[in-house]
């Protein structure tokens, strides 16, 4: 992605946000155009809470290339208030810490650097 593009993208990106559908009320994260519940296609845009609670988590202690220098970090699943379930990047914690339960709140961290350009992206951390 190009970096106007990426700039311009920046708003949207570093928000929440889903799609409800408007015949069966499901929630999707990442948005999408039709709906996997009942295959609609009248879905709308809606910001979530970013809130939640981690559901289940595992500890990488032997990282993949290029995250080398996080280790030992912690991916969990999020089931956030709106009941839609994320995969992510526990941060700002100690990941031998974390529990089942935890109450969690997005946050927007980096992600990796690639040419010099730094992409952010959404973690979680605990509340």
């Amino acid at each position: 992605m190009s970096v106007p593009n990426y700039l311009r993208e920046a708003p949207r990106r570093q928000r929440m946000e889903g799609t409800r559908c408007k015949g069966c009320g499901a929630i999707h994260f990442p948005p999408r155009a039709v709906c996997d519940r009942c295959g609609g296609r009248d879905l709308e845009r809606e910001e979530l809470s970013g809130t939640g609670e981690l559901v289940a988590y595992t500890v990488i202690m032997y990282p993949p290339k290029g995250f080398e220098n996080q280790a030992p970090y912690a991916i969990g699943i999020v089931q956030l208030k709106e009941g839609v379930r994320i995969l992510s990047q526990i941060a700002d914690c100690d990941p031998m810490e974390l529990r089942e339960g935890m109450r969690v709140e997005i946050v927007i961290r980096r992600i990796r650097e690639d040419g010099g350009f730094i992409e952010y992206g959404y973690k979680f951390r605990p509340v």
